[in-house]
């Protein structure tokens, strides 16, 4: 992988052992980079993010346990970390669904998510759309 992970990341997503982390449903409408363990580069629609990880609308389903570099956009900044493939949920017309964990987060990166999912949950409370996820930047 590009980065130096071990030295640059200080946040390593927990979940809560008692509350689940809160979900934001974007419908596919938020493209991610994945670059896979071997280097090749894939793409995918977020369906679902929080701050400790999500759901991939991919073309062809990843191995699980994989580790892969994910990027994509918010309106508070890019988002660039390190994640596990967790096992695929189902298949769709238009590929497969399948979850993943963020494993490691620079602290930028995991303030930009936080502010970015705070944001669509508080616009969602006032019933307005919100435009807090965008189209990525390569890897």
């Amino acid at each position: 992988m590009v980065r130096q992970y071990s030295q640059l990341m200080t946040h390593f997503p927990q979940p809560h052992p008692s509350r689940r982390a809160a979900r934001v449903q974007l419908g596919a409408s938020v493209l991610a980079a994945i670059r896979l363990e071997d280097g090749r580069r894939t793409k995918a629609k977020l369906q679902t993010i929080s701050v400790t990880g999500g759901l991939l609308q991919l073309s062809g389903s990843l191995g699980n346990g994989s580790f892969v570099e994910l990027a994509f956009q918010t309106q508070s900044g890019p988002v660039h970390g390190m994640a596990e493939i967790l096992s695929p949920l189902r298949k769709t017309t238009t590929g497969v669904l399948q979850p993943f964990r963020f494993i490691a987060l620079e602290d930028d990166d995991h303030r930009r998510l936080r502010t970015s999912l705070e944001h669509v949950v508080d616009r969602s409370l006032l019933g307005l759309k919100s435009s807090a996820f965008s189209v990525p930047r390569t890897i």
